[in-house]
């Protein structure tokens, strides 16, 4: 059986097996019942291993063992195995994630989270920096940065940027406001940022701006600044540089507050 890397590699990615389950699942798929000694011989998988592959798949809901002699496998079809795995995920990431709020409520936490202080007592400010690439990465470290806030937020960003802060950040500038956080956007006014503005009304004052800058300013303290023009890069290769410096972010913070005093208010 001749099959494509590149179909297999898709498999692997979508199904989450290994190399040897992906060979026997499509050379059973392409027989729809068969031993394993003739998948092995199709799929050019070691006989040795074909039967763990083929106990492995059926414990994932892709093949079914038949009874008889000698042992032949039948195939699930696929369409029913999309659904056993989306199950399965399902089932896998929501044990996860209830682990993860049950260490929450453990000593262990506590035991990291005194690591972690102690290590940044012994830092140094201008170690206190980092790179951050791609845009989820980005995100995920600006919404901690924003978060964390006790006074001020202020954020410069592109149109597009804007919406995509409103749609990922809303949540968080809720948070905020309740504790009396002060935000300030500035960003391009359209048509669609003008109505995605009309959803931060009461959360955060926004403010119309030309320019094309793109950073965060967090209570004068930490800085996330993104290097390259969102419209021509694409989000996986995206880069942002962190900062924790009073210094340069209290310097980047006064430049915006002179620019934001001349730019219009959105109502």
């Amino acid at each position: 059986m001749i099959v494509k890397e590149e179909f297999l590699s898709k498999l692997r990615r979508y199904f989450s097996l290994n190399l040897y389950e992906v060979k026997i699942w499509a050379a059973l798929l392409s027989r729809g019942v068969s031993t394993a000694g003739e998948l092995s011989d199709i799929a050019n998988v070691p006989r040795s291993r074909s039967y763990d592959v083929l106990e492995s798949l059926e414990k994932k809901g892709f093949v079914v063992m038949k009874l008889g002699k000698p042992i032949k496998y039948l195939a699930v079809p696929p369409t029913e195995v999309v659904e056993r795995v989306k199950k399965n995920m399902k089932m896998d990431a929501d044990e996860k994630i209830k682990r993860l709020e049950d260490l929450k409520k453990t000593e262990l936490l506590d035991e990291l989270n005194t690591l972690h202080t102690q290590g940044v007592e012994l830092v140094e400010p201008s170690e206190l920096s980092g790179s951050l690439k791609g845009r989820h990465n980005l995100y995920s470290h600006l919404e901690l940065t924003i978060r964390n806030a006790e006074k001020s937020v202020t954020l410069m960003t592109t149109s597009q940027g804007f919406l995509r802060k409103v749609d990922a950040l809303k949540p968080t500038f809720e948070k905020l406001k309740k504790k009396g956080v002060k935000i300030r956007i500035a960003a391009p006014m359209t048509k669609e940022t003008q109505t995605a503005a009309k959803e931060l009304q009461g959360l955060a004052e926004v403010r119309d701006s030309d320019g094309k800058a793109r950073f965060c300013v967090v209570d004068g303290k930490e800085l996330v600044f993104m290097v390259l023009d969102d419209t021509e890069v694409h989000p996986t290769y995206d880069v942002g540089i962190w900062v924790s410096t009073p210094f340069f972010a209290n310097a980047v913070d006064t430049m915006f507050n002179n620019a934001w005093k001349g730019m219009r208010k959105v109502s």
